[in-house]
């Protein structure tokens, strides 16, 4: 209860006087009620409930909508205190709904005060949270034990624990709030930073790596056979991931990419580096249909060099996975493409060197572990077409080395987009008729499923079967959407990869790796309810083949962050420019959550606002493992136990602590 931190505070202690109250001020005044309470009906199911309140220099009208109780609550010559927001119209001023309380009662709960908001529900009233917290706080006070040592404290002016609860709550002064928030933030920070440096220290320090062979010859012969060039930016890639497999160390590397610039080949690369060395790899993905398209690529790219590439699956039959894992076991299988059924127990690798996942964030830390536990260290990469800024990567990130690709092959065309509203539909719609009248194929995305009363967003299903039904009768319309079977949603997959359907209507299942390069046009519904790095995925999945591409974005949001989100989608084609406006405008929580990670969420900071927390807890953690990398100092002895305790559920590979 206690660590479920206020959104906001309101400044309940801004006193003003009735005439010096502005339009738009939220600010507490005195007054005196000066008339009865007025009950006026203005439709069935709507009353409105007035009184008018002086104070010497002028007067206001308080009103309360379907409050039938307030008609027993004031009387004429009492004083009260009320906190509300103003509105002023010509000369009449008035405030809603306002929080008030009686003057001459004793303590004031929730005026003369700075009050916190909570995150809540509908049914749930901020006075039930901070009466329910008040009291938590009151069982706890004092008792809160100190997670931080005093060294770290006095290092870093860090607040003490209780003083810290008791201030984030229910500050006295804003410059107490402040402190008091420092000290959380610091801490949440510092504690996952300590946490992803000891998995890293565990890996590079502590375990031993497979010392792969330079074998340059070979190399150079396997990436002269490629069908096309290396980018700049991928050979200074492959590099850093060379050096890597080359030293003693375990590799565990992240590679960004944008969507489109070539991380699959450089895992390709990885992959035969290891293969020379005498071990099997395996790429892991999140949909079967990935999988099968990984086993095309890659199958194409070995079959000179005889290197045996075979795919593992849930679909396939008990005979297919038997001779499979019989083969992998016995070393016939050189690299093996799989998805979660990788992580199955009966999968036994000969001589395991390398693990790839690719789309890091459908697989967390843990998925991770089990994969390389099935090699004696195995060296690990880990490909991410959803770009994040560095210093966010960073913390997501913190166990592993990162690499970037910043370079998109030449000849990819930048893809077209526009923000349109509905007014735009029956011309959007001739656009459509006009690609698949070409040949070419069309992505319809929709945001959710089925219809909500809160959400009016356009639900899949009624689109979609508007959409073949009405729009489009004529021509071949497909259906997938997150709930379906598994199997069906691989077979209208494979048949819009295979050119049989022409419209493709879908929730976000698509945003991972499908590769249809005759696809040529995205459109997007309700785009503003995603955010921007979802819709560069989404829009990512075109502009895969020769032909020019575009992406059309349905924009329903009134509001200004919207349209400028729909201005940046229109302007560039770059996943980090956005990555960085997205996190801006939307914070981290939405953007990227630490959930799927397997790592411990955040509860009050904030990676956007707080990077210079960040950066002090970064600096703190580092050094505070320079002295002590086992945490074997006594001094450390707590922040060792809070370490373990909040990775405990998530990553098995702090075994050394």
């Amino acid at each position: 209860m206690i660590t479920h931190f206020p959104r906001e505070y309101e400044d309940r202690n801004n006193f003003k006087k009735i005439n010096m109250l502005l339009d738009g001020d939220s600010c507490t005044f005195e007054g005196e009620i000066a008339s009865k309470v007025t009950e006026n009906r203005i439709r069935k199911g709507l009353s409105v409930y007035k009184v008018l309140i002086k104070d010497g220099t002028g007067s206001i009208v308080a009103s309360w909508f379907n409050q039938s109780y307030i008609k027993n609550v004031f009387r004429v010559g009492e004083r009260y205190l009320f906190f509300g927001k103003i509105n002023r119209r010509f000369k009449s001023i008035e405030v809603q709904n306002p929080v008030y309380e009686r003057i001459g009662t004793g303590e004031h709960k929730n005026l003369c005060r700075i009050v916190p908001v909570y995150p809540s529900t509908i049914d749930m009233s901020q006075n039930t949270l901070r009466a329910a917290i008040k009291s938590a706080m009151e069982l706890v006070e004092g008792k809160l034990e100190e997670t931080l040592p005093q060294w770290l404290r006095e290092k870093y002016k860090l607040a003490e624990i209780n003083y810290s609860f008791s201030n984030i709550h229910f500050p006295r002064t804003f410059e107490d709030f402040n402190k008091a928030r420092f000290r959380l933030a610091f801490e949440e920070l510092f504690l996952m930073q300590l946490g992803l440096l000891c998995i890293k220290m565990t890996l590079t320090e502590v375990e031993t790596g497979i010392k792969f062979k330079k074998s340059e010859a070979e190399m150079n012969e396997f990436i002269k056979a490629l069908p096309f060039s290396l980018t700049n930016a991928q050979r200074n890639v492959l590099g850093e991931i060379e050096r890597d497999m080359e030293s003693q160390k375990v590799m565990n590397r992240l590679v960004q990419g944008d969507v489109g610039s070539g991380k699959t080949v450089v895992a390709a690369i990885a992959l035969y580096k290891a293969v020379l060395g005498g071990y099997q790899g395996t790429l892991m993905v999140p949909t079967e249909i990935l999988a099968e398209q990984h086993l095309k690529t890659l199958s194409k790219l070995f079959q000179p060099f005889n290197v045996n590439v075979a795919l593992l699956t849930g679909s396939q039959t008990a005979k297919q996975k038997r001779s499979v894992l019989e083969s992998l076991k016995t070393g016939e299988i050189d690299i093996l493409i799989g998805t979660h059924a990788l992580l199955e127990d009966k999968v036994e690798f000969e001589n395991l060197g390398i693990v790839v996942t690719d789309e890091q964030h459908r697989f967390g830390v843990r998925q991770r572990a089990v994969l390389s536990k099935k090699g004696n260290n195995p060296d690990t990469l880990v490909m991410t077409a959803t770009p994040i800024p560095r210093t966010l990567a960073l913390i997501l990130y913190g166990d592993l080395d990162i690499s970037i690709i910043n370079e998109l092959p030449p000849g990819r065309k930048p893809i077209k987009t526009y923000s349109v509203n509905n007014e735009m539909r029956s011309r959007i719609n001739d656009f459509i008729r006009k690609k698949v009248a070409e040949g070419r194929q069309v992505y319809i995305v929709c945001p959710l499923v089925e219809e909500s009363d809160s959400i009016a967003a356009k639900a899949a299903l009624e689109l979609s079967e508007a959409i073949a039904n009405e729009d489009f009768k004529d021509l071949k319309v497909g259906l997938v959407y997150g709930k379906m079977k598994p199997k069906d949603k691989e077979s209208i997959m494979s048949q819009f990869v295979n050119g049989d359907i022409d419209i493709l209507v879908s929730t976000t299942v698509i945003e991972v790796g499908v590769n249809v390069p005759n696809a040529t046009l995205m459109v997007i519904e309700n785009a503003e309810r995603f955010g921007l790095s979802q819709l560069h995925q989404l829009r990512g999945r075109v502009g895969r083949g020769a032909e020019e591409s575009f992406c059309v974005l349905y924009n329903e949001g009134k509001g200004s962050v919207s349209k400028e989100r729909m201005k940046v989608m229109e302007k560039t084609n770059d996943g980090f420019v956005i990555s960085e406006k997205d996190l801006q405008l939307r914070g981290p929580g939405e953007f990227f959550g630490t959930r799927q990670h397997g790592l411990p969420e955040f509860k009050i900071a904030n990676l956007y606002k707080d990077m210079e927390i960040l950066k002090i807890a970064q600096d703190a953690a580092n050094e505070l493992l320079m002295e002590d990398p086992l945490l074997k100092h006594e001094k450390n002895a707590r922040i060792k136990e809070v370490v373990k305790e909040r990775f405990a559920e998530k990553i098995e590979e702090l075994s050394f602590l």
